[in-house]
């Protein structure tokens, strides 16, 4: 089924200003549909077949939008905050729609994949806890590791209390060590600073801590602390797997 929307509707969700400013865009002969230069803002388009640009610059008109962020330390995986940037605040114009969110959160001082998006059907898909969708983290910690760590998160266990969380029990997990003080971590939930609690648990800190996957999405190592894309279809293919 074709997805149709009005010309006006769909570039300002993708970002490109209000109405009245797309109206102002027409008017200058500033947006074209299938190359030929749209006069009537309201005229329907598909998204998913028909070409639009804007100022010569095609874009991309799909219903739902899927970014790959690299997140660096010190910004906030949420969508706005009155006292600190966000990781919102890191996407480029041609990034942003409406109503975009972070899939999940990664805490403030934890870099590495973060999926943002306005899909709200695949977000819960993500995220429910009935789907256990694995999610990878490198760990660099305090003191080195020992086969007993690897059995204590195979075996599941007890999180201490973190920030007005009570204990609580977790999910057994996956514990790989590498060299040094690093190992890395697949977990199949989303608990409080699940990984540093865990840590805790056997007498451990984690000193750094960076997502590597969510899933069968695996970050891009092109991209540096900061910079994000839009996913390839075939990694959109993956995550909607779930």
């Amino acid at each position: 089924m074709p997805l149709i929307r009005r010309l006006d509707q769909a570039l300002a969700a993708r970002g490109f200003g209000s109405r009245k400013e797309i109206h102002a865009l027409t008017r200058a002969d500033q947006i074209c549909v299938n190359g030929i230069t749209a006069h009537n803002p309201s005229q329907k388009i598909d998204l998913e077949h028909d070409h639009v640009t804007v100022r010569g610059e095609e874009v991309r008109l799909q219903e739902h939008i899927y970014v790959m962020l690299h997140k660096p330390k010190g910004v906030i995986s949420a969508s706005r905050d009155p006292k600190a940037p966000t990781v919102l605040d890191l996407l480029p114009p041609a990034l942003r729609r409406r109503d975009m969110f972070p899939v999940g959160r990664l805490d403030k001082d934890t870099t590495g994949l973060l999926l943002l998006t306005d899909d709200g059907a695949l977000a819960h898909a993500l995220l429910s806890p009935r789907r256990h969708v694995p999610k990878t983290y490198h760990a660099t910690l305090r003191d080195p590791l020992s086969e007993s760590d690897i059995a204590a998160f195979a075996a599941g266990m007890r999180l201490p209390p973190a920030e007005g969380h009570p204990p609580e029990d977790c999910l057994p997990a996956e514990l790989f060590l590498l060299e040094g003080n690093m190992a890395r971590v697949v977990l199949r939930e989303g608990k409080y600073h699940q990984i540093k609690r865990m840590f805790a648990a056997r007498g451990n800190q984690v000193l750094a801590l960076h997502r590597e996957a969510m899933g069968e999405l695996v970050l891009d190592e092109a991209l540096r602390p900061g910079e994000c894309r839009e996913l390839a279809e075939e990694e959109i293919e993956k995550i909607n797997l779930f």
